[in-house]
């Protein structure tokens, strides 16, 4: 499903893969939902109604929008992430604007430099391994630095002016 052969002019590729992940992303995130609605009817009940679940659960909600942002950028976590939003039953208000941003993300990523990353990346692997999982732990270290340092920043009391 390369869309670099798809023959198809690049804003409809671009369209296509966003409706594409636009509809998994919420399909996961409904799934989600429908599981935790579920889990409330199971012994797991008096465990999702105690404090400390809402401590969390509120912690979630409210960084959760960078990590699903962040998760499009990523190979097999945005499932796992819009599954946990819908889980934790994320406001849609900040859940959509956090998804929508991340497909598009995904969207022209994947239309553009995705597959042939992907194939450069399997390349570098047949030559060199060690270098292809150094490459990712510097990319996977830079994404972790950023979201440390945005974490960081909000959380911050304010100066006095």
């Amino acid at each position: 499903m390369d869309p670099s052969q798809w023959g198809a002019p690049y804003e409809i590729t671009v369209l296509a893969l966003f409706a594409i992940v636009m509809l998994r992303a919420n399909g996961t995130y409904w799934i989600g939902r429908g599981l935790a609605a579920g889990a409330r009817r199971t012994r797991l009940a008096s465990a999702m109604e105690s404090p400390r679940y809402g401590q969390v659960v509120e912690r979630l909600n409210t960084w959760g929008p960078v990590a699903v942002t962040l998760s499009f950028l990523t190979i097999g976590v945005q499932t796992l992430v819009n599954l946990a939003a819908g889980a934790t039953r994320m406001p849609l208000w900040r859940y959509l604007p956090a998804a929508t941003l991340g497909c598009v993300m995904w969207a022209f990523l994947y239309a553009t430099a995705g597959f042939v990353g992907f194939d450069a990346l399997a390349r570098l692997w047949a030559r060199s391994p060690i270098l292809a999982v150094s490459l990712g732990a510097v990319a996977i270290g830079g994404i972790v630095w950023f979201v440390v340092a945005q974490v960081r920043r909000h959380t911050r009391p304010d100066a006095a002016p």
